[in-house]
């Protein structure tokens, strides 16, 4: 199946930036594109934060007892194999989909999806149940991203695509920030006794986005682009043909795997290492707290005035209770998720003014190298809060880069026919490779570096998997560069 080629647009090399050439509907798209992938990426960064808490809570444990730390790392890395198989099975339906019924529909079926089942993991009673409701949240999460890129960028003039796809993954790290934001709110909330587990209660809030699912039925047309195509086959024919186009022509099948392997580097780095720094920070702080003593005299002054200020510590000099420790490590988590995002936001931008100048492939070299370089050392050298707020940006700034170069560079592999089944193959297969991730942290912290005292278990696993970053460079030689060129029809 082929369709006649659209006429390419002309780049436009006047120099004007590049939003003065959008118009009206190309900055609703991209606000309704963006909206989707804010929340997605908000349901997302929910779970990074709740999921310690919800596996103290939810992981068996003897009556009155504590559980066991390396079990909850274990279990926190099974559930996000879970998530993370969920995410890649329902890029693969709604990828397939987006091709198929449209892009606009797609979207809002996933986001009616990522939200219902988000508020339903509120109502877990154990780590089974909690699992399989993120398995089934991730079927909508993995959708969003495939058919929101593949809508930009048929919308979108040529010249400005690359910036307005920067722009929608950059804005995905507001949907972070507005989790951990929430997570802070809600800890405090449930201190005060306002509310239950503050981890429940940001399962519920997340069921919101539902609301934008109708906002897009509404509003929304499909792209040009795809409806000419839609237009010259039935159903039917585009369902026959779609099975085997993507691996029967060799180009496709090339672009299929290089994007495959790309995403697999950069989703393990994160998800298999670089979001359980927060888990680290978690570890490292409840230790030093439960020995009641810093690095320093300096550090333990300055711990004391954040808790005072916190009221956590009515005066200086006071024991805290467990229930303040979990509080306190509560909010450093969120405020770590912040700072990790706030670096994300900036990385992702940069990405793509970089790659404006020197092409995808410089532009994805440069960024997974910065990845390994500074994950390794967040993992080897964080130590107290001072340094969550220059080393975790940085981590941030440098591992998300890489998903700002995902979202610009796999929908120039593929044509329109094939252009959100092809992206959702690269960024969602990848998913089911990259569960292995937090499985294999969750094996090293327990069962290989498991002997040595918290958190160094934790700490070792990170660094040895960091090796995962080679994967992307060892790649990048045979991915095409697109850098210039209109979509291929």
């Amino acid at each position: 199946m082929h369709a006649e080629p659209l006429p390419a647009v002309k780049p436009d090399d006047s120099g004007r930036p590049w939003y003065k050439e959008l118009n009206r509907y190309h900055w609703f798209v991209l606000a309704v594109a963006s909206l989707g992938w804010m929340f997605d990426t908000m349901d997302q960064q929910l779970f990074n934060i709740a999921r310690r808490p919800a596996m103290r809570a939810l992981v068996p444990r003897e009556p009155g007892a504590e559980p066991d730390k390396n079990e909850i790392t274990a279990a926190s890395g099974y559930t996000t194999a879970v998530f993370l198989i969920g995410w890649g099975t329902g890029g693969l339906i709604f990828g397939i989909l987006g091709d198929l019924i449209g892009r606009a529909k797609s979207m809002m079926i996933t986001i009616l999806v990522y939200s219902v089942f988000t508020g339903l993991s509120a109502l877990s009673t154990g780590v089974w149940d909690f699992a399989l409701y993120r398995f089934l949240t991730g079927l909508g999460v993995g959708g969003e991203f495939a058919v929101g890129v593949s809508l930009v960028a048929e919308v979108m003039p040529d010249r400005a695509r690359p910036f307005a796809l920067g722009l929608l993954q950059a804005l995905s790290a507001v949907g972070n920030i507005t989790a951990a934001v929430m997570g802070i709110v809600l800890a405090f909330l449930a201190r005060a006794e306002v509310i239950g587990e503050s981890w429940r209660l940001m399962f519920v809030v997340g069921a919101g986005p539902a609301l934008l699912a109708a906002f897009v039925f509404w509003f929304l047309k499909e792209p040009e682009r795809w409806r000419q195509v839609a237009a010259q086959y039935t159903l039917a024919e585009r369902l026959r043909s779609y099975f085997g186009e993507l691996f029967r022509n060799p180009r496709w099948s090339k672009n299929a795997l290089i994007g495959l392997l790309l995403a697999a580097s950069g989703i393990i780095g994160l998800w298999g290492i670089g979001f359980f720094s927060i888990d680290l920070q978690r570890n490292i702080f409840r230790g030093r707290l439960e020995a009641n003593q810093a690095a320093s005299p300096a550090d333990l002054a300055f711990y004391e005035s954040l808790l005072v200020q916190c009221r956590l510590l009515p005066e200086p000099g006071l024991t805290l209770s467990s229930s303040d420790m979990t509080f306190y490590e509560d909010v450093w988590a969120s405020v770590t998720s912040v700072v990790l995002n706030v670096g994300a936001f900036f990385g992702i931008y940069a990405f793509s003014r970089v790659t404006h100048r020197v092409g995808r492939r410089p532009a994805f070299a440069v960024s997974f190298v910065l990845a390994m370089l500074s994950t390794a050392f967040v993992f080897w050298r964080l130590q107290s809060i001072g340094d969550i707020f220059w080393m975790i940006p940085i981590m941030g700034f440098c591992q998300l880069a890489l998903f700002g170069g995902y979202a610009i560079y796999f929908p120039e592999l593929f044509p329109t026919r094939l252009r959100s089944t092809g992206t959702s193959f690269c960024y969602n297969i990848a998913r089911f490779v990259a569960a292995a991730g937090p499985t294999m942290l969750g094996v090293l912290s327990r069962d290989v570096f498991g002997h040595h005292p918290q958190p160094q278990p934790l700490r070792y696993a990170g660094i040895t998997m960091c090796a995962v970053f080679l994967l992307g460079l060892a790649v990048l030689p045979f991915a095409p560069e697109t850098k210039g060129q209109p979509l291929p029809e």
